[in-house]
């Protein structure tokens, strides 16, 4: 029986822990902090230490035959030692180059991948010098671990240069050009071994108060559109010599043409409709192309919407029934006890019939009322 290793034990290592399971394959995660809640009691082995523990390090590579990861901010150091090691799909390299603002930023310039305009910033004076090029509305972000808005801040105006420099702290940032779009969407790419590459659906994304509120699917944007922005996902997956799931996320201007925002060398909360509304779903895709499996059909079985549990519309009292009663419904939580502030608890996938839509926005209207009513 093959053995994965997963760097990571928060929700995306939980459901591939539980395709793997499905699928005959022992896993072994890895968490890098002292809970891993989502995986527990779901992967085999569970080593909650930090990943700059040389003996972590030396009994996960013991116990895997491959490894793959579930989020990006990993020491790229660790990256290095357990690839040399056992193997790690994607390379650490790939993983180093999503890991970096400034570094995924300049690898789209250099490959002419459409971006947003941007300058590296690492002072208050260089700020003020990019500002003044790129401005008068920007993005201010942090060049590293910056995910669901954090990290980053809008600028309108010169006079709020010195107040967004203090919000990040003065540390390395990039600072882009504002882009006007319609709206965002994103896709999700895996390529093979042999550099095959299958990409799933276009998602459309609506976000509430910076983190992922709904994904739509289909993308309802022009069959052009659609083209493009799989076209340019793929094409980023054969640019990093890429093994593994690749996400990538995309503004949509006004004129129909997309321009990347950012990418994750992982399964993605966009792709989470995957799970009920595709052939494959995103977790299996991420264990056939680790594992060295042939891909699975990405075609959509019916349209899909993607409503995400947060922790600030999640009532611990509220019965799961509720959810169930809605026609088509698909429940998939996290196995995290505690709330925290705007935390994912879970997703609901709503699949089938013409009405997805309007059923996967009653639903979150009603578990909003009940949080309101609990108060």
């Amino acid at each position: 029986m093959m053995t994965l290793g997963i760097l990571g034990g928060g929700q995306l290592a939980r459901m591939l822990c539980l395709d793997a399971r499905r699928m005959g394959l022992r896993t072994v995660v890895w968490s890098g902090t002292p809970t891993a809640e989502p995986t527990e009691g779901v992967a085999d082995l569970v080593l909650k230490r930090n990943f700059d523990d040389v003996e972590a390090l030396e009994e996960f590579c013991s116990q895997v035959d491959v490894a793959t990861v579930e989020f990006e901010n990993i020491p790229l150091e660790t990256l290095r030692a357990v690839e040399q090691a056992v193997g790690l799909y994607p390379s650490a390299e790939s993983i180093g180059v999503s890991q970096h603002r400034s570094r995924e930023k300049t690898f789209f310039r250099e490959r002419g991948i459409p971006c947003a305009p941007f300058m590296l910033v690492n002072s208050l004076a260089e700020l003020k010098a990019a500002h003044e090029e790129i401005g008068p509305n920007t993005v201010l972000k942090t060049a590293a671990f910056g995910y669901d808005g954090k990290g980053q801040v809008k600028i309108t105006s010169v006079d709020e240069l010195e107040a967004a420099w203090d919000s990040v702290e003065g540390g390395p940032s990039v600072l882009e050009g504002f882009v006007d779009f319609q709206c965002e969407v994103s896709v999700l790419v895996a390529r093979d071994q042999g550099g095959s590459c299958l990409a799933f659906p276009v998602a459309e994304n609506e976000h509430r108060n910076h983190i992922l509120d709904l994904t739509i699917v289909p993308a309802r944007v022009s069959v052009e559109t659609l083209a493009e922005a799989e076209s340019i996902a793929i094409r980023l997956a054969e640019e990093l010599d890429y093994r593994g799931l690749l996400a990538v996320e995309f503004f949509v201007e006004k004129s129909g043409h997309v321009v990347v925002n950012e990418m994750a060398p992982r399964p993605h909360n966009s792709g989470h409709f995957t799970m009920n509304g595709c052939v494959t779903s995103q977790f299996e895709q991420q264990l056939r192309s680790v594992c060295g499996l042939p891909l699975g059909s990405t075609e959509l079985l019916s349209d899909t919407v993607m409503v995400n549990l947060l922790s600030d519309m999640w009532n611990p009292d509220l019965k799961t029934s509720e959810i169930c009663a809605t026609e088509g419904a698909k429940l998939h939580l996290y196995g995290k006890s505690s709330l925290g502030e705007r935390r994912k608890l879970g997703h609901v996938n709503v699949v089938g019939g013409h009405d997805v839509e309007a059923r996967a926005r009653q639903l979150k209207k009603k578990l909003l009322s009940f949080l309101v009513n609990s108060h």
